[in-house]
């Protein structure tokens, strides 16, 4: 078996256990966690530290106010 083959039944069982928007979902949290959580944690640059740790923020703060638009929509 090769690497992209593995990868291959890897994604295609989580399709199928997640669907295909909890693989996006996945997906996109896995990539937000390697590119900004873990520099603002990890990083030995001060300046590195900041910039992600203003860009996790931000990216809070936009998810902060579409959970109160969704939550607007509701009916309840």
């Amino acid at each position: 078996m090769t690497l992209t083959h593995i990868l291959h039944q890897a994604v295609a069982r989580t399709v199928q256990t997640l669907g295909p928007v909890g693989t996006l979902t996945l997906f996109v949290f896995v990539l937000l966690y390697v590119g900004v959580i873990l520099p603002s944690i990890w990083s030995r640059h001060a300046y590195r530290r900041s910039a992600a740790r203003t860009t996790m923020t931000t990216l809070l703060n936009h998810l902060t106010r579409l959970g109160h638009a969704l939550r607007a929509l509701l009916p309840w």
